[in-house]
């Protein structure tokens, strides 16, 4: 597998089927489910959901509507602002969705998600978006990345609905393959402050039919990702695609290293496993 420049991952196509799984899902869930604690810390499904429809409710306004909040000061000048205010819009939009039965939440789930659909899919993918992704490192990005951003966030929160509830997981390629070729992009951000000779490579392999491969590769100054496989290492990282997204999404837990395996450089391959492909 020659190593190719990383080419953009169209997702918008994707999210009228993401958004028909969770509805269906939603609507099959009895009132104990609902209740049921997630691995989103705290969270239970009901507030799982809750913050997707808050999450969707905030993007119609902000990109089809020009409705703008003015963060505070400290969100943009200081070490982990941004993050602390997006956490507290987090939690008050799940806050206020306690006052609203689970039947009510899944009729705004699927109304408002169908606008959201057709807004991503409307938009032009290679102009610029209004918020850069962050987690990846951008300071300015294109739609076509944030709207995948927004695709895997989707679906890994359905995901941990449908672990709490024992639901199917959405592990297909369908799904699972896009959410890592978006996920990935986080490596060479997580590896900005090490430091490699020109030409140090760290290939890392998601195996199964949703899986991938993928090589970063230290040139000059800094780190560049490519598709493919240097045939010759530095550092070989290798788990299932299962594993891959678990521990981009902060839900591998450390029992689960079994599932991982590092060839060569091992000090070099284990900083992939605190990459992340969210805020935190």
């Amino acid at each position: 597998m020659p190593l190719t420049p990383l080419a953009p991952t169209l997702t918008a196509g994707l999210f009228p089927g993401l958004h028909a799984e969770l509805v269906g899902l939603l609507r099959s869930l009895g009132p104990d489910a609902w209740k049921a604690p997630t691995m989103a810390g705290a969270w239970r499904v009901r507030d799982v959901a809750a913050h997707l429809l808050d999450a969707e409710l905030r993007k119609l306004s902000v990109l089809r509507d020009g409705h703008r909040l003015t963060p505070p000061v400290e969100a943009l000048t200081s070490p982990g602002g941004l993050t602390a205010w997006l956490n507290v819009l987090n939690a008050e939009g799940v806050r206020a969705a306690e006052r609203l039965s689970p039947r009510v939440i899944t009729d705004l789930v699927e109304f408002v998600g169908a606008q959201h659909a057709a807004l991503v899919a409307a938009i032009d993918p290679m102009a610029p978006a209004v918020f850069p992704v962050a987690w990846a490192g951008e300071a300015e990005s294109l739609h076509w990345m944030d709207t995948g951003r927004e695709f895997t966030e989707r679906w890994h929160h359905q995901q941990q609905i449908r672990e709490a509830v024992g639901a199917p997981l959405l592990n297909g390629r369908r799904w699972l393959h896009p959410t890592l070729e978006i996920s990935v992009r986080a490596l060479p951000f997580t590896y900005k402050e090490v430091a490699a000779a020109d030409g140090t490579s760290v290939r890392f392999e998601a195996t199964g039919e949703a899986g991938g491969t993928w090589t970063l590769l230290r040139r000059g100054p800094g780190w560049a990702l490519f598709a493919g496989a240097d045939e010759a290492p530095t550092a070989h990282v290798r788990l299932d695609a299962d594993a891959a997204w678990r521990m981009f999404f902060k839900a591998l837990r450390p029992d689960a290293e079994a599932r991982v395996a590092i060839e060569g450089d091992v000090a070099l391959g284990r900083i992939c496993l605190g990459s992340r492909a969210v805020m935190v």
